[in-house]
């Protein structure tokens, strides 16, 4: 019988994203009073292999999985010997009141650069830093991925200095597109309002953005996902193929929506372990 041993990972260290400005909450349906942050988990002791995953966690523009889609994956990944970063990023609630396009994607790209600032201290190579996300946090990671500020040397601000592109992106059940018939019409809605226009809603169709600078990526999908469909990472596929982008795809046959790492269950609990044997052969390139 085969032994396993539970590591529960800490964060090291939480970092606000705008340090003063208390006004920000991550609001949503939930109504966090807490401001945007990032929440460090290093690396399990004599594993640590100087890559980091900064881990967009899903919910629709309106929760945020920080369990299942947050701490649960720093959980693996840090045992794994990568470092993780857990996005807690602002939301939108059912009143429209909260927090809309670009606020989610300035969240992000400035988490990005405050992870690749925090670099030597932290014991990572900064060329070794990608983003993984899940669901609606999957779309905010491709914006990530494809949507990509470059860095300025000559910048005053130190983060400027720093490009917005992660290494790698890792989309776990992403939604990508706001315009197909197998759009997820919830987190357009949250993310770009009630009466979005159809511009906006291709813009951010993330299908739309991919160009020959958008990284690895590798994505997995279930079949029989109803709430979002699986023609969202096929439509993602199809683009990082037309440009030559190096892409993997793991498709199963079961699982729904939502799975996260599906301990339970022996088929689709192997992703995370593809996942982990895909990025050490990409980070050895």
């Amino acid at each position: 019988m085969l032994m396993f041993t539970a590591i529960t990972a800490t964060a090291q260290e939480r970092i606000d994203l705008y340090p003063g400005q208390k006004d920000l909450k991550i609001g949503g349906g939930q109504k966090v009073e807490d401001v945007p942050h990032i929440d460090h988990y290093t690396a399990a002791a004599g594993k640590k292999n100087g890559a980091a995953i900064l881990i967009c966690p899903g919910g629709g523009y309106t929760h945020l999985a920080t369990g299942h889609e947050g701490k649960d994956i720093a959980n693996y990944f840090t045992a794994q010997g990568f470092d993780a970063i857990v996005l807690h990023y602002r939301l939108n609630d059912g009143e429209q009141k909260g927090a809309r396009y670009p606020a989610q994607y300035n969240d992000v790209t400035l988490a990005m650069r405050m992870v690749k600032s925090k670099a030597a201290s932290w014991g990572l190579d900064p060329a070794k830093i990608g983003v993984m996300g899940f669901s609606a946090g999957g779309h905010l990671a491709s914006t990530l991925a494809t949507m990509i500020l470059p860095g300025n040397p000559q910048a005053k601000n130190e983060l400027e200095k720093w490009s917005t592109r992660p290494a790698f992106a890792v989309l776990v059940y992403p939604v990508i597109s706001f315009s197909a018939p197998y759009s997820h019409r919830g987190s357009a809605t949250m993310l770009l309002g009630l009466n979005a226009a159809q511009t906006m809603l291709d813009s951010l169709s993330t299908e739309n953005r991919v160009t020959a600078e958008t990284p690895p990526t590798m994505l997995i999908h279930a079949t029989d996902d109803k709430g979002v469909p699986i023609e969202n990472s096929l439509a993602f596929y199809a683009a990082l193929k037309k440009h030559n982008v190096p892409a993997t795809m793991h498709v199963y046959d079961h699982g729904g929506h939502g799975f996260g790492m599906a301990p339970k269950d022996p088929v689709l609990n192997t992703w995370p372990g593809l996942c982990v044997n895909w990025l050490e052969g990409l980070l050895k390139k």
